[in-house]
């Protein structure tokens, strides 16, 4: 029997030894509150853990990961984190981090059919579509794929400010930023795409809700 999620386990307690050799009242802090100023939305790679690539505690980043960090209207899911986290928790900044390098953008670039992902892959394959005719110009495969990780962030992030909980919170006056970073995996830094929504004036108007329907 493989039993190399033991290792798990063990990692923990020394993680837990290591919290505490540091400050006894580690646990007992965390315990009583959760004011993250983050909301993450990000890829479900291995390879892009939140926290660690941030620097962050426990605590202070709201996390919530996906195939190719995809802000999809009919995700239950995000959108479940999304109404707690800025709705509950208050966070300040919601960043959608993609990564160079991504399963997902790679096969939404393709043909291949994968199964069930396939339905999932569509929503980048609309992304590729809209921006169809700059992708289609760069040749080099490599630097096509990575365009489209910046593209498909870009996307997300207006995405996110299409939805009624983005624009309630600003009609409401709550300070919240949504931003779009890119993680490269081969040198482990994280590009800001200088592409941020404060407000319904960064998005088209086509998009403003006059009246939010939850």
């Amino acid at each position: 029997m493989e039993r190399s999620y033991l290792r798990l386990l063990e990692n923990n307690k020394m993680w837990v030894d290591e919290q505490l050799g540091n400050d006894p009242n580690f646990f007992a802090d965390l315990a009583n509150v959760q004011t993250p100023e983050y909301l993450w939305i990000g890829c479900s790679d291995s390879r892009v853990p939140a926290n660690e690539i941030t620097g962050t505690k426990p605590g202070e980043m709201f996390v919530h990961r996906n195939i190719a960090n995809m802000v999809v209207h009919s995700d239950m899911n995000l959108l479940s984190v999304l109404s707690y986290a800025v709705e509950v928790l208050k966070v300040k900044h919601v960043i959608v981090c993609g990564h160079y390098g991504c399963g997902g953008i790679r096969a939404g670039m393709g043909n291949q059919q994968f199964g069930l992902i396939d339905n999932w892959l569509r929503h980048i394959k609309d992304v590729y579509r809209i921006h169809s005719k700059e992708l289609d110009m760069i040749k080099d495969l490599k630097a096509r794929e990575n365009r489209l990780v910046q593209l498909n962030v870009i996307e997300q992030v207006q995405d996110l400010g299409k939805t009624s909980i983005i624009q309630n919170a600003w009609k409401n006056g709550q300070s919240l930023h949504v931003h779009g970073w890119v993680y490269d995996i081969h040198d482990g830094i994280i590009d800001d795409l200088k592409v941020t929504c404060t407000s319904v004036k960064d998005l088209h108007a086509v998009y403003h809700l006059d009246r939010a329907i939850d």
